[in-house]
């Protein structure tokens, strides 16, 4: 892990109409960190992601970096050019595409198509669900099935930092913990850096190195994931447990 930030994050303001949505929020993520962004509803987590990918504009004043590139202008179509790749709340994923579609298209973008056959087979070694399901209509899989697919279409593009929103959103606890296991391990595997947006603040804080606790669009509270656990008066004021 070096010094420099794969991901910085200063001062990041944006509004939706008259409402300030973000209120200048600094976050700063090592190369093969898992980081936690925590809060109840309606604190601003998905907000944070959409302006760091570019689908919400950030204020002005706003910084954000990814590998000390300044990317807070770019448009959301570049953002996978620059090693971002966004997993959005719900997944996204086509339904009446096969599972091998909704992943092709992931890597679309990447003119190397010797590296697009080797990415695809990378997928299915992390996924062997969708290996088995390639042929089928996604959807046809079940909910911890699409969201391997969501992600697995995400790492197509071979990004350096990897946003995913809420993946445990409408799953069973068993699935919640298997994809919980899932980004430990390909964390451990690949080295990938993840912004893991979760209300299940515990199953979030069980995979993660650090975090921070939003609320109404500002960081309130940040450190190690240990400390956001041991820390009652957080968890029970802002993470619901």
């Amino acid at each position: 892990m070096t010094d420099t930030p794969l991901l910085q994050i200063e001062n990041l303001s944006t509004h939706y109409g008259a409402v300030q949505a973000l209120r200048s929020v600094d976050l700063t993520v090592h190369a093969g960190e898992i980081c936690a962004v925590l809060g109840a509803n309606g604190a601003g987590k998905t907000t944070l992601l959409r302006t760091v990918s570019g689908l919400q504009p950030a204020a002005p004043g706003s910084r954000v970096r990814v590998g000390g590139v300044d990317v807070t202008r770019s448009p959301a179509e570049d953002m996978v050019r620059h090693g971002l790749a966004h997993v959005p709340e719900g997944g996204g994923v086509i339904v009446e595409l096969t599972v091998e579609e909704n992943l092709r298209l992931g890597g679309l973008w990447r003119r190397d198509r010797r590296d697009r056959a080797r990415a695809l087979d990378e997928v299915y070694a992390l996924f062997p669900p969708l290996a088995e399901r390639r042929r089928r209509p996604a959807g046809t899989l079940s909910g911890g099935e699409r969201q391997m697919l969501a992600i697995g279409r995400a790492l197509m593009a071979r990004p350096r930092v990897l946003l995913l929103d809420e993946p445990s959103l409408g799953l069973a606890p068993l699935v919640t913990r298997q994809i919980m296991r899932l980004l430990h391990d390909l964390r451990e595997r690949t080295g990938l850096t993840v912004v893991l947006v979760e209300q299940n603040a515990a199953s979030a804080l069980s995979v993660t190195d650090h975090g921070v606790v939003l609320s109404q669009g500002a960081v309130v509270a940040r450190g190690s994931s240990a400390e956001l656990l041991a820390d009652d008066r957080m968890r029970h004021a802002y993470l619901g447990f």
